[in-house]
């Protein structure tokens, strides 16, 4: 039989199977084999061109799941024809790689922390002690979460936020969008509608608009998102984030917040509770959660330890109200656990120790010193021409500059001046102090003031 289509060469680096499978593929591609085409067997094959049967039964594989052959029981293998344009697409080169960017001198990025305020030591230790306990690590958990954990998380949501919750009603995930999937996934039946706090939270967006609940964007007023906004919607579910207001900084107001609980109870709606950072408040004590002043009725409680230990720690927790638990028990055992089993342990003896409360005190009094430090040097240099606002637990500062510059404008003259800050969506910029050491900012706000100067 002629083999003139297949091109091999045994002194190639190139692995035998994968020259095969490439002359086969190209064959195909060209036409040259047609749709219907018999190929030979493996073992006739690999005697005429004195290859093993592994070789060719290789690549014939390999050119099955990329369907450019078809297997056929007892029969053998046969090309599969490639319509116009299909050469294209199954050859389409990859998107062309991005360089990352280097390092910028000065990080105002809100994706990190300072490593400073890390007890890396200890966190270390309780890792090193997770990975020693054999009996654990041999499975993959139960699909709520770690039992350990969710007893340390009973304890802690309620000394540290109000929360009231028992260890079964707690779901550990690796983070808020996988919980709020999980979420989702439990009332996507319905389709409830969602209303949201304009200008809305992106991140909490796409995660609904994924599992098919319309997000409605409501308007707001001094106090949140507006009550009679809200009446009309006809929404069922809300999702606040009561501790910080994104686009305001402020906390809803208590009498806010009693509106938004006797809502949910007259309209049999729930809350979806954002408390993300709701601890770290340090200009003032914490508010305490919605979820514990409704006594856990109507209220979905989420919280997450990112900004509180480490960006690289994935692990949030979600307090489901007594009527989505069962709806969740119903299904748990088809789920996986989504956060680590070794850094849930850790996580639970850090809490249990007092090392997460000890913590807590170190951060409010570093992050009240960075954002005194950031906004005393941002209205020295930047005074008359920007409104300023602290959002306390997102330990973020925007900055809306008057200029006709846009923010991804903005952004770039600081990057080229060495400073990395991020666009707020709003024509404003958004400066993280989570990760910028305090000794860093007067330095890295006088090359804002540089970069900026005379837009």
């Amino acid at each position: 039989m002629a083999y003139d289509y297949l091109t091999l060469d045994k002194n190639s680096e190139i692995p035998l199977y994968h020259q095969l499978y490439l002359s086969i593929r190209r064959a195909v591609e060209s036409g040259y084999l047609q749709e219907g085409d018999r190929l030979p067997s493996v073992r006739r094959l690999a005697g005429d061109l004195g290859l093993s049967c592994t070789t060719v039964e290789t690549a014939y594989q390999q050119l099955c799941v990329e369907g450019y052959l078809r297997p056929s029981p007892r029969r053998g293998y046969f090309a599969r024809g490639i319509g116009p344009g299909e050469t294209e697409r199954r050859t389409a080169p990859l998107p062309a790689r991005t360089e990352p960017q280097l390092p910028a001198r000065y990080n105002f990025g809100t994706d990190c922390v300072d490593i400073g305020s890390s007890d890396i030591r200890i966190w270390r230790r309780n890792v090193r002690a997770a990975l020693n306990r054999q009996d654990v690590l041999a499975s993959y958990g139960g699909p709520q979460g770690e039992p350990e954990l969710r007893e340390a998380l009973s304890a802690y949501s309620f000394a540290a936020r109000g929360a009231v919750a028992r260890p079964e009603q707690i779901v550990i995930g690796a983070g808020t969008q996988p919980l709020l999937s999980l979420l989702c996934g439990l009332l996507s039946a319905e389709k409830p509608s969602v209303a949201i706090e304009s200008p809305g939270f992106p991140q909490a967006e796409q995660v609904f608009c994924d599992f098919g609940l319309p997000v409605l964007k409501l308007p707001r007023d001094g106090d949140g998102i507006r009550m009679d906004a809200l009446e009309k919607s006809g929404a069922r579910l809300v999702y606040v984030s009561p501790s910080n207001r994104v686009g305001s900084g402020s906390a809803i107001p208590m009498s806010r917040r009693m509106e938004l609980l006797d809502w949910a109870s007259r309209t049999d709606s729930i809350l979806i509770e954002d408390d993300y950072n709701g601890e770290l408040r340090y200009r003032a004590r914490p508010v305490p959660a919605m979820q514990g002043i409704a006594d856990g009725r109507g209220v979905v409680y989420l919280g997450s330890f990112s900004k509180l230990l480490l960006p690289s720690v994935r692990i949030g927790y979600m307090i489901l109200t007594p009527e989505l638990l069962g709806r969740y028990r119903q299904r748990s055992a088809k789920y996986n656990q989504t956060a680590s089993k070794v850094e849930q342990l850790a996580l639970a003896e850090y809490i249990r120790a007092g090392q997460m409360e000890r913590h807590l005190r170190r951060l409010r009094k570093l992050y009240g010193a960075k954002s005194e430090t950031l906004l005393r040097c941002l209205h020295d240099a930047f005074d008359g021409r920007a409104e300023i606002l602290l959002q306390e637990t997102q330990l973020t500062v925007t900055l809306a500059l008057q200029t006709q510059e846009s923010a991804a404008g903005l952004c770039r003259l600081a990057r080229e001046n060495g400073v990395r800050v991020q666009p707020a969506g709003d024509g404003s910029v958004r400066l993280g102090f989570a990760g910028i050491p305090i000794a860093d900012i007067p330095g890295a706000v006088q090359c804002l003031k540089d970069a900026w100067n005379g837009i």
